[in-house]
């Protein structure tokens, strides 16, 4: 992605100092999956990689009040930088939109191709193998114990994943691939959440549950 060096440097340091969930790493694998589901489904990827690399120029903590207003937050921070570097404001509205739209919390369906392709996205990096590590990562972040030791999977609870980690896996990650919008995305997640459920199954062997 040269084209985007400008970009690139923006968000780089707009990531420094973020925990290991939300850090640089994070917004280039997104932004990598941007540019293959773009090719796969003809999306505009002049679009949707942008929005990819600006998607966290503010990110809220999980656990803090307004962390659902992250997405918001950070699609009128990503409008001012587009505005500063020049980019036309019809462009830059379309990227500001993806990034309003992309989090899972808002439960918004995207009225365009590139948000749902930025939906995509960012959630295929919430699963699989880099998904586990993401979530544990979160959670020591907020000092959460890995399971309930009295019910570790949620077989008779709602899940609480502000208070345990595993529990994310039930509030948000094994849902994920019915949330997908395209058939790149939906295909990719089928093997990771194969993978989660893998993980889950191995886990409740070495804990005794």
């Amino acid at each position: 992605m040269p084209e985007y060096e400008d970009l690139k440097t923006i968000a780089r340091d707009a990531c420094a100092g973020a925990d290991s969930a939300h850090d640089w790493q994070h917004v280039l694998r997104v932004a990598g999956n941007a540019v293959a589901l773009c090719a796969a489904e003809g999306a505009d990827a002049g679009v949707a990689v942008p929005a990819a690399l600006l998607h966290e120029l503010v990110n809220l903590p999980k656990n803090h009040p307004d962390s659902a207003r992250s997405g918001e937050l950070c699609a009128e921070r990503a409008l001012a930088v587009l505005a500063g570097l020049g980019w036309p404001d019809e462009r830059a509205q379309r990227i500001a939109y993806c990034i309003r739209v992309h989090g899972f919390s808002r439960g918004i369906l995207p009225d365009t191709l590139e948000a749902r392709v930025l939906q995509d996205a960012d959630r295929l990096d919430a699963i699989g193998a880099i998904g586990i590590a993401r979530c544990f990562a979160t959670g020591a972040v907020m000092r959460s114990p890995f399971y309930d030791p009295a019910d570790p999977f949620c077989a008779r609870r709602e899940p609480d994943d502000k208070r345990f980690s595993v529990d994310h896996f039930y509030k948000k990650l094994l849902r994920i691939e019915g949330t997908l919008h395209t058939a790149t995305a939906r295909r990719l997640a089928a093997e990771r959440t194969r993978f989660m459920q893998a993980f889950l199954s191995q886990l409740g062997g070495e804990i005794g549950s």
